[in-house]
């Protein structure tokens, strides 16, 4: 990705922690990922025991965290934009086993009354960014010195060839680590349901 590429330049603020970078992806992808929600959410049943906006969340939180610890290599925003559709797709799967293997009958569960529910504000709220910032932080705590080490390479924009000749290793090497890293602290952290992306 080369500097004159505004697309890779904001993917790096979004990977160093930039509030105003991870905003602006809300405001723009935040109406994307409810709507694919909604659509996988099209069964009655299910959409009583989801909420497109719990899965928009999800989905955000998952990817923010992966983003910060540099997996994602994208280049356009349509690269973003079927990722985090693919992301849904997975979440919801998830969840519709998830309640499946627990045997849950959906028809048991009533319907919420109308009057006395808000919707969600769109966009990115003082408290959403501060809890973001405070899982980013609880990522960095879980990951090993070398883990962190890898990240931050990552988030200043290094290719993993340049990560490998600093550090050792092959490019292949280093990005598995940085994967299996990601998705261990995104198991323990609850974000990391059955692979995201």
């Amino acid at each position: 990705m080369s500097d004159g590429n505004p697309f890779a330049s904001f993917i790096r603020r979004i990977r160093a922690g930039d509030e105003e970078a991870a905003a602006e992806l809300v405001r723009h992808f935040e109406p994307a990922i409810r709507r694919e929600a909604r659509l996988r959410l099209r069964d009655p049943r299910l959409s009583r025991l989801l909420d497109s906006a719990d899965v928009c969340q999800s989905v955000l939180a998952s990817f923010f965290v992966r983003a910060a610890l540099g997996e994602y290599d994208l280049e356009r925003p349509d690269h973003l934009a079927k990722l985090l559709a693919g992301m849904v797709r997975k979440k919801v799967a998830f969840q519709v086993r998830k309640h499946h293997a627990q045997r849950r009958d959906c028809r048991l569960v009533a319907d919420a009354p109308p009057e006395g529910l808000e919707t969600p504000a769109a966009g990115a709220s003082p408290s959403r960014l501060a809890a973001g910032r405070e899982l980013l932080e609880e990522v960095r705590r879980r990951l090993t010195a070398e883990e962190r080490q890898l990240a931050d390479l990552r988030a200043e924009g290094c290719q993993w060839a340049e990560i490998a000749a600093r550090l050792g290793g092959s490019p292949k090497a280093r990005c598995k680590q940085l994967a299996r890293a990601a998705r261990r602290v995104g198991r323990e952290l609850g974000l990391d349901e059955a692979g995201d992306g």
